[in-house]
């Protein structure tokens, strides 16, 4: 193990705790969390800088550092592939998806599929699809990932960390939702470009920058005899353990038969697994969601877009570059001295990232980089909590609890993450053993056998208005259960130790995961098309608003002309001055936009006509949930024992950390002209504007391309 952090390194790490637990709390105070909309999607008030540097950071968590960087040092630049693939996958999301979602007002994934196809076995078996994968992907590599990096820095206990950990990410997801998540996003990604900028400077001068890389890195092999002679261990060396740099590490995209990137197989089945995780998974898509209209939400993805180019340069390379100045501990000879080396038996190429940051980066910016991966851990993990939270409320319990309240709603998603923790908690000992030879790859290895039909099945969604609830289910059943067959004979037959005889079938031994996912993603597409094509079209209704040519119906306007359209009455709504004289009759996004905080919010949803029955379409409860609730018996009466409720002082502090602010039962009245004209001013583009981010999309999509072209020469 290299040297420990000192009290100085310590003291950083605990300034950033100290710096992110306050602009938690203070979003806490200054959200509004009472109600769905607030604490899920941030009252839909957010710009793009904050967004993209949001979905930066959700996406770059600790199994990045210590994956991306392991598979660097392993097999060199061919794992930076990811990166720019999702630089082009983000604008297809921004360009075509996003719009998409706002049209049809939907908070969650599964709540699209709902409305796209109607009934609800869809909609349970993606909700539970994605709680699974959460688990089973992501939250376990994040621990895993979080205590490698505690072990090699600090030596702490590492049950001890983790919990700790844990706890503080879920108090900060708890108490502010997705505005806490994304504000402190922000700050951790200023802290995690920075920090690993200047870890990435000073090792690169240290090898002669780019060109060193280059040449140093094809000479990293470990000193066979120097390790047999100083470990005394009784195994004798047959190379079987593949210690040389394979002969294209400095290439991108690779020859057909490639065990690590084949090209056929990257571009036609790790792609439509990708577009699953930047267009349809909801840690993704729900920041964009909270963006205040369609022209953020696009530019949110055009710069993290360009910060996805960052990854390549700022982890990959380092892991490289760790392989060039440790050699022997990162490319060890056998299972042996692996296991002496960093715990596993399957390699270490794992610890190719702290390794490195502890032993070139002087006292003081040691502790920047543990705030960095701290921050990595902690953000990945509030992402998973707030994200997993909002599919299991809104999908999941919703749908049991028909006539569930606003306030119901937001207490069970906390209860939720509370859930979410101990399972994350009680999956420690299992996460340290485990043993990943390269994270990164084991990741896109499950990810690639349960996502690519869940790809089939939004891209049908959202282009093809033919296919309906019957074709999308069986097709993507057909592909979950060829890819859980696939993914538990992986289990069966697993990978032997490198100095032991490979014994599997051919089939899994020489068939890439890459090629089953593709299989898997055209399956379900053609079954998913014949099945629609034997049975009856979907009804206009379903496919009104949920498809990319439902937009070409969309009359977009600016709030000025929308303001217009509205008259003097005296009927009007208590605005924000809370009096009720003559004023003008707008929709509640204009109020809000003259208000002096964002308290008084209406969810975006469609209208009643086209409004699913198991999703809340608004914040306050109607006449029905009311009654179910027993929160009133006549609509505008306050209910006594609420009141009683917030009198008693324990349970008004427990209100005031779930930031639920009990409000009279008055529903604003549905209506659907009103409706229309919100997602009106959403999807509207100012013609400058507009021209300004479509010049920028052909901009980063030639850079992606140029990346592509220029590390696979």
């Amino acid at each position: 193990m290299g040297p420990l952090m000192e009290i100085a390194d310590i003291a950083v790490v605990a300034l950033y705790f100290v710096l992110v637990l306050g602009i938690g709390f203070f979003a806490m105070w200054k959200a509004n969390r009472s109600s769905v909309s607030g604490y899920f999607l941030a009252g839909r008030t957010m710009n793009w800088v904050v967004i993209g540097a949001s979905l930066f950071v959700s996406n770059i968590g600790s199994e990045h550092f210590i994956g991306l960087a392991g598979s660097g040092a392993a097999s060199g630049f061919a794992v930076g592939a990811w990166e720019f693939n999702a630089l082009l996958l983000l604008q297809l999301l921004g360009w075509v998806f996003i719009p998409v979602y706002i049209h049809c007002g939907v908070y969650t994934m599964p709540e699209y599929l709902s409305k796209r196809y109607g009934g609800k076995r869809l909609k349970v078996y993606f909700a539970g699809l994605s709680l699974l994968l959460y688990i089973f992907t992501k939250l376990s590599v994040d621990l895993y990932a979080g205590a490698l990096f505690i072990q090699e820095s600090l030596g702490w206990n590492l049950y001890l960390s983790i919990i700790l950990l844990i706890t503080m990410t879920a108090l900060l997801t708890i108490t502010g939702g997705l505005v806490a998540v994304i504000y402190t996003d922000t700050l951790q990604a200023v802290l995690m470009i920075g920090g690993a900028l200047s870890l990435t400077v000073i090792s690169l001068v240290k090898v002669g920058g780019l060109d060193g890389v280059r040449e140093k890195y094809m000479e990293a092999i470990p000193n066979v005899t120097a390790i047999l002679a100083s470990h005394n261990y009784s195994f004798a060396y047959t190379n079987s353990c593949h210690i040389y740099p394979k002969p294209d590490s400095l290439k991108l995209l690779r020859g057909p038969l490639d065990e690590d990137i084949p090209w056929p197989g990257f571009l036609l089945g790790q792609t439509p697994a990708s577009i699953w995780y930047w267009c349809a998974d909801q840690v993704i898509v729900q920041r964009v969601l909270a963006a205040k209209n369609i022209a953020h939400a696009k530019g949110s993805t055009l710069m993290a877009g360009l910060l996805k180019i960052l990854p390549m340069f700022i982890i990959v390379i380092p892991g490289m570059i760790s392989r060039i100045m440790f050699p022997d501990e990162l490319a060890c000879i056998g299972p042996e001295h692996c296991m002496a080396v960093c715990g596993s038996q399957a390699g270490c190429s794992n610890i190719a990232y702290p390794r490195l940051v502890m032993s070139i980066m002087p006292v003081g910016l040691r502790g920047l980089m543990m705030a960095v991966m701290i921050a990595a851990l902690m953000s990945d993990l509030d992402s998973i909590f707030n994200s997993a939270s909002t599919i299991f409320t809104l999908d999941i319990y919703k749908m049991v609890r028909t006539c569930a309240s606003s306030r119901e709603l937001v207490v069970v998603g906390r209860v939720f993450v509370i859930f979410m923790v101990t399972i994350s908690i009680a999956w420690v000992p299992v996460i340290i053993e485990m043993q990943g030879g390269q994270m990164y790859l084991y990741i896109q290895e499950m990810a690639g056998y349960l996502t690519p039909p869940i790809a089939a099945l939004f891209l049908l969604g959202v282009f093809w208005k033919r296919c309906n609830e019957m074709g999308a289910f069986w097709g993507s059943m057909a592909g979950f259960i060829l890819g859980t067959a696939r993914l538990i004979l992986g289990f069966v037959y697993r990978e032997p130790r490198c100095n032991q005889t490979d014994e599997r079938p051919a089939f899994i031994v020489h068939v890439h995961y890459m090629y089953i996912a593709a299989g898997l993603f055209w399956i379900s597409g053609l079954v998913a098309v014949v099945v629609s094509l034997c049975t009856p079209p979907p009804t206009k209704e379903k496919i009104q608003r949920t498809t990319v040519w439902g937009l070409r119906s969309v009359e977009n306007l600016p709030v000025t002309e929308r303001e217009k359209t509205y008259k003097l009455t005296s009927k009007s709504p208590v605005h924000c001055n809370g009096n009720s004289i003559l004023q003008k009759d707008l929709p509640l996004d204009v109020q809000r936009e003259r208000c002096l905080d964002g308290a008084d919010l209406k969810l975006l949803m469609p209208s009643p006509c086209d409004q699913d029955p198991v999703i809340p379409s608004t914040d306050a409860p109607t006449p029905l949930e009311a009654y179910c609730n027993r929160h009133a018996e006549l609509v505008g009466r306050k209910d006594e024992g609420s009141r009683q409720f917030e009198n008693g002082m324990c349970l008004h502090h427990f209100d005031w950390i779930c930031g639920y602010k009990e409000q009279a039962a008055t529903p604003a009245p549905k209506a659907t002209e009103e409706d229309e004209r919100i997602v009106m001013e959403m999807l509207y583009e100012p013609p400058k504007i507009k021209l300004l981010l479509n010049c920028g999309l052909i901009i980063v999509c030639f850079l992606g391309l140029f990346m592509f072209v220029y590390f696979s020469l």
